[in-house]
């Protein structure tokens, strides 16, 4: 209890600081180096680290998760490969067109690829090399890229964006938990994941529902004026029944996100993906949900 409080804490407080710095006017000497246009700090100069951390502490995790399933792979490359991906991300250039910036994450792909297989077999040892490339690549996509795009959301969006976002995503197991224990009876997928019922994923969604219509009547009243240098909130364009249905749909995905760590782990014959936060178990077990859920929230918020 006393883990999960002091993490909603630094997080809430560390996207303030990330809110912040984005409204301050930044020097002169630092305009020089800006891209043209910007007048105050850039957006994403703490969230961009925390991701970072997160997602290299998570490629940890995940490197011994392929290594329980008998698949070498390195930890020092996973957490590249997620952090070559998060970075991707957040420095595909504005200015240029999307098939510049799929260009740019498909040659990133690539490289990843092509460099970790060559670091396998730099030994003359051919044996578990593509499994550990393919390793790499999985980090890359699951890890990096698709955190990114909580990354790339915060780009064009105030940070209390990405914290309703996260709001509504974990509330999700919240509800789940209350309403499985008190009514949960069909289990969801039994061999998979048999604490789950469909009973806790109707009353998670139901709660997710919920949190996004406040958290939508929250953005409203706090919708920095037209003229303001603060970054728009997304969720001020959603409507009550949109807010709601965004939320249910949220936690349907963040389930499956969860769902999906499953079978990481099931494959690999553990529990937990490691016990970095007491309580929680792993980080990759507090971001699986967040990781399927990102860029789900990126494409609606992005366009409301």
């Amino acid at each position: 209890m006393l883990v999960g409080s002091l993490l909603i804490a630094a997080i809430v407080v560390l996207l303030w600081l990330d809110e912040w710095i984005d409204r301050t006017v930044a020097p002169a000497w630092a305009l020089r180096w800006l891209p043209e246009g910007y007048e105050t700090w850039p957006p994403n100069m703490v969230l961009l680290p925390l991701a970072l951390v997160l997602v290299v502490m998570a490629a940890r995790e995940l490197a011994a998760i392929f290594k329980s399933g008998g698949i070498q792979a390195s930890r020092r490359w996973l957490g590249f490969a997620a952090a070559l991906g998060l970075i991707v991300c957040a420095l595909v250039p504005s200015g240029g067109g999307p098939v510049d910036a799929a260009a740019l994450v498909a040659s990133a792909g690539a490289a990843v690829l092509v460099v970790s297989l060559l670091w396998h077999i730099r030994g003359r040892t051919l044996q578990g090399a593509t499994a550990a490339a393919g390793a790499a690549a999985f980090a890359f996509i699951y890890l990096g890229l698709m955190l990114g795009f909580l990354v790339a959301l915060r780009r064009d969006q105030s940070t209390w964006t990405i914290l309703g976002v996260l709001v509504i995503v974990k509330s999700c197991d919240i509800g789940a938990y209350f309403t499985g224990r008190l009514v949960g009876r069909h289990k969801l997928i039994p061999w998979l994941s048999p604490g789950k019922t469909w009973e806790g994923l109707l009353g998670g969604a139901a709660f997710s529902a919920c949190v996004a219509v406040a958290v939508a009547l929250i953005a409203r009243s706090i919708e920095p004026p037209p003229h303001s240098i603060a970054r728009p909130i997304g969720f001020v364009g959603l409507g009550i029944g949109q807010a709601a249905l965004f939320g249910a749909v949220l936690a349907v995905v963040g389930q499956a996100g969860d769902l999906l760590e499953s079978v990481l782990k099931r494959d690999a014959g553990i529990k937990d993906s490691g016990a970095s936060l007491p309580g929680f178990g792993g980080v990759l077990d507090v971001l699986d949900s967040v990781l399927l859920a990102a860029p789900v929230a990126y494409w609606v918020l992005t366009r409301v």
